[in-house]
């Protein structure tokens, strides 16, 4: 029962983001990477660094696994340890593109009709890491392949997001040391 609780208010934190975000556009300034391949961005990504919200407060060992569905939609599955309960947190959501699947420009919905934007302006060639931005600049993610980043890569990120009107300040660098079970 505690287990169904927690994750009943880790979705409710979840569609924070969408209701909070109802635009799906990017922000003004903000180009996504284009080209985009969904089928290499697929597979689990390790949170670096977020700026915080309501609905991960309080969460580490953050990773979000995205699933190309047959419909051409993604399934976004977030997972995280609450620090406070002792116990995972998931999330089940849904993510699509807002126009052309060569941009990555697409909104993402953990609840209902509710889509708030999520939108990747920086990646590896080799799809190792993302910077991610929502719908603005308040939401912003680092997101790796592995649990760890470089220091160069990691100050790399860190400047494209202040170039882009993110205030880098902000960012709280995620613990990544539970293994994922």
């Amino acid at each position: 029962m505690k287990s169904v609780i927690a994750r009943a208010r880790f979705l409710a934190l979840a569609c924070l983001l969408a209701l909070a975000s109802c635009s799906t556009a990017p922000p003004e300034g903000i180009t996504p990477v284009s080209p985009f391949d969904v089928q290499r961005y697929a597979g689990k990504w390790f949170e670096i660094a977020r700026l915080d919200h309501r609905f991960e407060k309080g969460l580490s060992d953050v990773s979000a696994r995205y699933s190309l569905q047959p419909d051409g939609s993604v399934e976004v599955v977030n997972r995280g340890f609450d620090t406070g309960s002792g116990a995972w947190k998931e999330a089940v959501g849904r993510a699509l593109f807002t126009g052309d699947s060569q941009r990555a420009s697409l909104k993402v919905s953990f609840f209902g009709p509710f889509y708030g934007g999520y939108h990747v302006v920086a990646l590896d060639s080799d799809y190792c890491w993302a910077l991610v931005i929502g719908a603005d600049r308040s939401y912003a993610w680092i997101l790796a392949r592995d649990k760890q980043l470089p220091p160069a890569i990691r100050t790399q990120l860190v400047e494209k997001a202040r170039q882009l009107g993110v205030a880098v300040d902000q960012l709280l660098w995620v613990a990544q040391t539970r293994s994922d079970s």
